[in-house]
């Protein structure tokens, strides 16, 4: 994997201890498009499962991720599709 990939990883870790983490370098079904970049690592899929996010709204459950990823956000990470769960809710 990536450095963009394990600092997601990390980050993601480090912030909401999940029970479950899974992400996806989605960056090659996007080649041509807009942001995506020769090398990869601009489009990701994850599904963070937490329970950081019970009683959570999705919109919140975002927010929290989206913060915790800034600066990917901000630079190499063109796109992101979220799934934030709390324990026990199904995808």
């Amino acid at each position: 994997m990536g450095a963009i990939f394990e600092a997601i990883h990390q980050k993601l870790t480090e912030a909401f201890a999940p029970s479950r983490l899974e992400i996806e370098d989605d960056s090659s079904r996007h080649a041509g498009h807009a942001g995506a970049t020769p090398g990869g690592e601009s489009h990701f899929n994850v599904l963070i499962e937490s329970a950081a996010f019970a009683g959570a709204s999705k919109v919140v459950r975002q927010r929290l991720v989206y913060k915790a990823l800034s600066a990917e956000l901000a630079g190499p990470v063109h796109a992101l599709s979220l799934k934030a769960l709390a324990p026990g809710e199904q995808t």
